[in-house]
């Protein structure tokens, strides 16, 4: 059944609202005892102006309390003895938008300007002078709009409470999910990572007893073993909100190229424009968007150099990763999880990231990362 239902807009639920309530008081107006002539057009225009002023009253709910008070008086004046709907009304809705105090002292004010306006254009007794101010606005009229305004303010904020509740919640069980995930990660590749390093190491320190030349990929996997286990060590530490051990970030990129270096790739790394500190945020994703470029070019580009670029840009950090792989321009790369991720990242911080074959022959990625804002 929910597929049914639509939502009414606001504004033609303001509209109706105050067409309705424009008819209410002009029927009542005319059909009961009013003035002729002249009297008569400004008393109807004046109803109908309180009542079509409604239209306005989430926008502007005080200039509408003011309207539909005036237009009460002048009506009044004119001679209408017509219940002050509309000013009920927006009583209601300045209440509900928080305007308590004003709305109070508006309406006192209102009820004293009433009765010398009933006082100084009817003549009669002074009992029945104030018995047409009262039928124009009654007390107990007032005083339920004003509760009936205060009790739907009430409730809305307590929805807003409970729905901010419900996000918080759902936030910090998300946070405790990935905390648990990392946790596991860390357990189950640990091990396998410290399998590798140690075996490494042990056919280093080997060759080197026997005086034999190392050759240089048991060094790389060495060496990405070691990182590799600090990498695992600082991210659970990060999730820890341990701040003893940072993840790696700008500083941490020449470092980076040095080691694919060791693997056979020839890693260029230039710096332009006037280096400066940047958002932490924006500095991982720097790393890592280098990181993830490199590991593809050594995995899948069958290249022999790269060039990474870093430059510094007012307001902003652009990185470029180029190889002269094998990628063509036809037909263009399925993205994998690596860059999938990347993106990821990249938009996070609001940047831009573009991935595809150069027309010369191989690969390129470029990112933008502002570096107002970040965090």
């Amino acid at each position: 059944m929910d597929k049914w239902r639509f939502a009414v807009p606001a504004g033609v639920t303001d509209w109706a609202i105050a067409m309705g309530v424009a008819a209410l008081l002009l029927g009542t107006g005319l059909s009961g005892p009013h003035p002729a002539g002249g009297r008569e057009l400004l008393g109807s225009a004046l109803l109908a102006v309180g009542g079509l002023a409604l239209a306005a009253r989430r926008r502007a709910p005080l200039v509408v309390l003011a309207v539909t008070g005036l237009s009460a008086v002048g009506y009044l004046g004119a001679g209408f003895e017509v219940l002050a709907v509309s000013y009920l009304v927006a009583v209601y809705g300045a209440v509900r938008a928080g305007h308590r105090t004003v709305t109070l002292a508006a309406s006192l004010g209102l009820l004293a300007v009433l009765h010398l306006t009933a006082l100084v254009s009817h003549d009669g007794p002074t009992r029945e002078i104030v018995t047409q101010a009262r039928h124009t606005l009654e007390i107990a009229w007032l005083i339920a709009a004003f509760a009936a305004g205060e009790a739907v303010r009430q409730a809305e904020r307590r929805a807003d409470e409970a729905e901010h509740t419900r996000e918080e919640t759902a936030r910090r069980r998300a946070d405790e999910e990935r905390l648990r995930i990392a946790r596991e990660l860390h357990d189950s590749l640990t091990h396998q990572i410290s399998v590798i390093k140690v075996q490494s190491e042990v056919a280093v320190h080997v060759a080197r007893r026997r005086g034999e030349q190392v050759p240089e990929a048991l060094l790389a996997i060495q060496e990405a073993g070691r990182e590799a286990s600090r990498e695992l060590r600082a991210t659970l530490e990060a999730l820890r909100d341990d701040d003893t051990a940072p993840p790696p970030g700008l500083d941490h990129i020449p470092n980076l190229v040095k080691r694919f270096r060791t693997t056979g790739l020839e890693t260029t790394l230039t710096i332009e424009g006037q280096p400066h500190a940047v958002p932490a945020a924006v500095g991982r994703t720097a790393y890592r968007i280098v990181q993830e470029s490199l590991t593809n070019v050594a995995r899948h580009a069958a290249a022999t150099a790269a060039s990474v670029l870093i430059d510094y840009r007012p307001g902003a950090l652009a990185i470029r990763v180029d190889d002269n792989g094998k990628a063509t321009l036809h037909p263009a790369p399925t993205p994998g999880l690596g860059l999938l991720g990347m993106r990821e990242r990249v938009t996070a911080l609001g940047g831009r990231l573009r991935t595809e074959p150069r027309s010369t022959g191989g690969f390129t990625v470029q990112a933008e990362l502002p570096t107002n804002g970040a965090s």
